[in-house]
């Protein structure tokens, strides 16, 4: 990777980073001039032989100096650990109505796919000045996505859902890589961040290969696994009904309370008894082995689609 390509600032957070970095450094380097300025004047003046006086320094004064230098040192910590700390936690807070994409990754490449349908292999197109939201799992083992451009990096977990916030402020085609030690190809799981206008963006949807969304793919697929025979409204076996269910509590038979997020979602999907719904018996069968990432991904994206049904329970 260049230089120039990890230097690039694309969004307003790595603009934030690199002047905490910079301001890092500067205080790291006057504390370091400092240090060995007074280390070097202390050798010169009081070097053995010297004419230096040695005379004992008042008690009083020596037990003033030290406060005044602990205290200064330690309300600078405080003032520097909130700016880096405020900054790393706006990182992490999911923007109002972002531009939902999906991110499988696995040995050696990144999975992508839009909300329209478009899928990409190791190419992440994002529209500028736009709230995206990454939702991200593995396939195999833990990787990380990292991009440079944007000074963002997050671990992407098997078995689990992480997601990346950003609001890219450049154009341009950037670097993508993976920054967790993934096997034996890990250098070669690399890609790019490729950040067009809006306008743009929406050419490119509309020029990807014609295929249904990501929610009407996991509906397809919620048929066809006989999904629909249960928990559907009306149906003979008795199972929750998922309409209006993303984002709701959900109580549990073993007493718990939670909410019916993406995760939950999957693990409903694949882990049923893990998480069985309070007042339904253990019928749901175990998908795991015969689902890929992939098609999980769009039957959760199916169950977030569906709106609000009169219904009395909820898994």
């Amino acid at each position: 990777m260049r230089l120039a390509e990890f230097t690039a600032q694309a969004s307003d957070y790595a603009v934030r980073v690199d002047t905490l970095f910079a301001l890092l450094s500067i205080i790291s380097g006057a504390v370091v001039a400092l240090v060995a300025g007074l280390i070097t004047y202390f050798l010169i003046r009081y070097h053995r032989g010297s004419r230096a006086p040695r005379g004992e320094t008042p008690e009083r004064l020596d037990r003033e100096i030290e406060i005044g230098w602990t205290a200064a040192t330690f309300f600078s910590f405080l003032f520097l650990f909130w700016w880096a700390a405020s900054d790393q936690l706006s990182a992490l807070v999911t923007p109002k109505n972002p531009l939902e994409i999906h991110v499988v990754a696995k040995q050696w490449m990144w999975r992508i796919q839009h909300p329209s349908g478009a899928r990409e292999i190791d190419e992440l197109h994002v529209p500028a000045n736009t709230n995206v939201q990454l939702v991200m799992t593995s396939q195999d083992v833990i990787h990380d996505l990292y991009l440079p451009a944007l000074r963002l990096k997050q671990d992407v977990l098997p078995d689990r859902y992480t997601s990346l916030s950003f609001n890219a402020t450049k154009t341009g085609v950037f670097h993508l890589t993976c920054a967790e030690f993934c096997g034996t190809d890990h250098s070669v799981m690399a890609g790019r961040l490729v950040v067009v206008t809006p306008d743009e963006y929406a050419r490119w949807n509309a020029a990807q290969p014609e295929g249904d969304d990501l929610a009407h793919q996991g509906e397809r697929l919620f048929h066809s696994l006989g999904c629909s025979g249960c928990h559907a409204p009306g149906a003979t076996v008795h199972a929750p009904d998922l309409h209006g269910l993303y984002g709701r509590p959900v109580q549990l038979s073993d007493g718990r309370t939670v909410a019916a997020d993406e995760a939950y979602l999957r693990d409903c999907i694949l882990l049923p008894d893990k998480n069985r719904v309070a007042g339904f018996p253990p019928v749901m069968p175990n998908f795991t082995g015969s689902l890929d990432e992939a098609q999980v991904v769009t039957l959760v994206a199916y169950i977030k689609s569906l709106g609000a049904a009169a219904s009395t329970g909820s898994r």
